[in-house]
């Protein structure tokens, strides 16, 4: 009850500021309202405990009680992640394979060894002593993009298709990639128990990733074949259903990547399941669906991480830190990119070759949008006495990524466009 409790009071928030957003601020959707949801944070911050005490506590308590991790890595991911891929054409993520593989797998954990690097150096500086094992935790969980955010902020942008693809298609599978890593540098970091040798690191990458795109592979294609043999609306949506609800629960009982389960489960429905097992009715029913699914989601999501500012101890306190590591984010991120893009050009004699030119190389820095991935990680830390000082520069980095870097995509992507 008290689940449901919550989830109705996000519901009812998230469709109030997104008509006010619609209404008067006419921002992207999702980014309207986690505006609107920061704003609310902050009056309550400054007047709740003046004007309305109780509602107050009663609201921080709310907020404080929802486990954002839980809920967003363990149920709101997989569905996002579903949806998002049942709408990505294979065909366009296969003339790129190659280097969507290599910028979301090599250039996630370089850009996690440069930002540590750098902000091992740099915190002294700003009068911050941070141990070099919790600076990697720190790279490791801002890495990876949001594939939820660029989805949701890529689709609103109206970014060229084109060009969305590129990003999509790397933002979809770092995720799983970079949740093991985290996984594994927070054992490290706060278990000294934990014998962290090649092998076994490699082995946890491999169980995790490679299981988990088998396990979605065999879900894709045994309920495309089931659809096949049925053709009905109604309970090829229930099955799309039991595959996200049914297939996390699989994939946690066998230790396998769930995010990258889902994305290739919805990459082999959406393009294999289509073409041979849907009529154009379900077809369209099971777009508007999970498009729907993938809005409502997204909205509560969104809301949240405006709504993670309640709390937060003390912004204040970390605002130069977190405006630093802005830009030690976006260095790496533009280094972890560029390095292989120039290994494709050193070996395109070999018949390797990457995807992208210039101009889509400045969308794809640019579009590494954090968001509520990021959030979710460094709130699964253990309490340490580093948990709030990596809390509140997440947040600050998440909220720059996606409010500048969010609303600026989209021109700079047409702008792109133009040039070629």
């Amino acid at each position: 009850m008290e689940l449901y409790y919550t989830f109705s009071v996000l519901i009812v928030l998230a469709s109030f500021f997104a008509y006010l957003n619609l209404r008067f601020l006419k921002l992207p959707g999702t980014i309207g309202i986690m505006i609107i949801a920061m704003l609310v944070s902050v009056a309550i911050r400054l007047l709740g405990d003046s004007y309305f005490p109780a509602t107050t506590k009663h609201f921080f308590d709310l907020i404080k009680e929802f486990d954002f991790n839980e809920i967003l890595m363990g149920a709101m991911l997989n569905f996002l992640l579903f949806a998002g891929a049942l709408h990505v054409n294979m065909f366009d993520l296969k003339e790129q394979k190659v280097s969507i593989m290599i910028y979301s797998t090599v250039s996630v954990v370089l850009s996690a060894l440069i930002i540590s690097v750098l902000l091992y150096y740099i915190a002294p500086l700003l009068g911050i002593t941070i141990p070099y094992i919790f600076c990697l935790v720190f790279g490791t969980l801002i890495s990876p993009t949001d594939p939820i955010v660029v989805l949701g902020v890529l689709k609103e942008a109206k970014v060229p298709k084109r060009i969305e693809t590129k990003i999509v298609g790397e933002s979809l599978f770092n995720d799983g990639v970079a949740v093991v890593m985290f996984a594994v540098v927070l054992k490290m970091a706060t278990d000294p128990t934990f014998d962290a040798t090649f092998g076994s690191i490699s082995w946890l990458f491999i169980k995790e990733g490679i299981g988990g795109l088998l396990l979605g592979a065999v879900f894709g294609f045994t309920a495309s074949k089931v659809m096949k043999k049925i053709d009905d609306y109604k309970v090829s949506v229930l099955i799309t259903l039991s595959i996200v609800t049914g297939g996390f629960l699989v994939a946690q009982a066998l230790h396998v990547s769930s995010p990258l389960a889902m994305v290739v489960a919805g990459l082999i429905i959406g393009n294999y399941g289509k073409k041979v097992a849907m009529s154009e009715v379900t077809k369209d029913y099971l777009g508007k669906f999970w498009e729907l699914i993938d809005e409502i989601l997204n909205a509560v999501l969104f809301l949240f991480i405006g709504f993670e500012l309640l709390l937060l101890p003390d912004l204040n306190k970390q605002l130069l830190t977190g405006f630093v590591a802005i830009f030690i984010v976006l260095f790496s991120r533009l280094t972890s990119i560029v390095l292989p893009w120039k290994f494709f050009d050193i070996f395109k004699f070999f018949g390797i070759k990457s995807a992208y030119n210039k101009g889509s190389l400045m969308v794809l820095v640019w579009g590494g949008i954090r968001g509520g991935v990021s959030i979710a990680l460094v709130l699964s830390m253990p309490e340490s006495e580093y948990k709030n000082l990596l809390l509140e520069v997440t947040y600050i980095v998440v909220l720059f990524s996606i409010v500048v870097q969010g609303l600026t995509v989209g021109k700079l992507a047409n702008k792109v466009l133009e040039k070629e």
